[in-house]
């Protein structure tokens, strides 16, 4: 599944192409993935100028002026694909090419939005999900009021994550604090990845009781600032990177590297750990079904 980085950094790439664009034309080429598409689907999109292009959490949102809200979902397998008018051979860039590997045959191109810039430049942005665990909806208000966002917790971007905001949300919790993090009603957007990598960079075991850094003490301030440092620091870098669940492709320009190469516990079992003086190696364990990855010897 991707996580908020990977989500993110589609965003940004179909930003330039999509806000302040016409959809002069939608086709969908079944009638469902995960969920069926709303009613009159089609006809609501056709002829709307996108006004914004967000995300909360691991949903993008589509604002179209005058209504509705499209809130999409990349699922384990969609991504998008985006083709310019003009025939250079970069006329086509894929977003969410992820490290798990995503086949991209045609036939699972699902969903084709035509758009037209404010400038008339045409260009195709591609739905394609093999798996069809993607979905599309509607939104008739704000998007936080449609039920799969509304339960959402806190964003782990910005300044508003903080080491108290993590004490209010644990405290009393005897649940382990990994998968605490993973709560989506708590934190929206952290996934298995990053919630790893926080930890690491915190020096927490993922095995520890939530509530145990929320307790009074300078202790358990240290250790909840830690991690709510750790936790957007993580968040940012593989932002800045282009995320961490993508697999190595050339961009445009035959640059390389994304988060993934600065993984310092996930994937990396039975690799020494990196952190200065430590000595210890990483381990894998297996947490509701999920593969955690990190060091017991200086994550405590």
């Amino acid at each position: 599944m991707p996580e908020l980085p990977e989500v993110e950094t589609v965003r940004r790439g179909l930003q330039p192409v999509l806000e302040g664009a016409r959809i002069a034309r939608v086709e969908a080429r079944r009638p469902d993935l995960r969920f069926p598409f709303p009613e009159k689907f089609l006809e609501r999109l056709t002829g709307k100028t996108i006004t914004a292009l967000g995300r909360r959490a691991k949903y993008l949102t589509m604002h179209l002026e005058g209504g509705p809200v499209l809130i999409c979902h990349l699922g384990m397998s969609g991504s998008f694909r985006i083709e310019t008018s003009n025939d250079t051979p970069n006329s086509s860039e894929m977003l969410g090419a992820f490290y798990h590997e995503r086949p991209k045959s045609a036939v699972h191109d699902h969903v084709v939005f035509h758009i037209v810039s404010p400038q008339g430049a045409r260009s195709r942005v591609t739905f394609n999900d093999p798996r069809r665990f993607g979905f599309m909806l509607f939104s008739e208000g704000a998007p936080d009021t449609h039920p799969m966002l509304a339960g959402l917790g806190v964003e782990p971007t910005g300044n508003a994550l903080d080491g108290e905001l993590l004490a209010s949300l644990l405290k009393g919790r005897k649940s382990p604090l990994k998968s605490a993090l993973l709560d989506q009603r708590l934190i929206a957007g952290l996934g298995n990845i990053y919630v790893s990598e926080a930890l690491w960079r915190a020096g927490l075991s993922p095995l520890r009781e939530a509530g145990t850094i929320a307790k009074p003490g300078k202790k358990a301030k240290q250790q909840r600032d830690a991690l709510a440092e750790a936790i957007r620091a993580v968040i940012a870098d593989a932002i800045a990177a282009g995320g961490s669940s993508l697999r190595d492709y050339v961009q445009t320009d035959g640059s390389l590297g994304y988060f993934q190469h600065s993984f310092a516990v996930y994937d990396r079992e039975g690799e020494a750990c990196s952190k200065h003086g430590c000595g210890g190696h990483i381990e894998r364990i297996v947490q509701s079904g999920r593969s955690t990855f990190y060091c017991r010897s200086c994550q405590l």
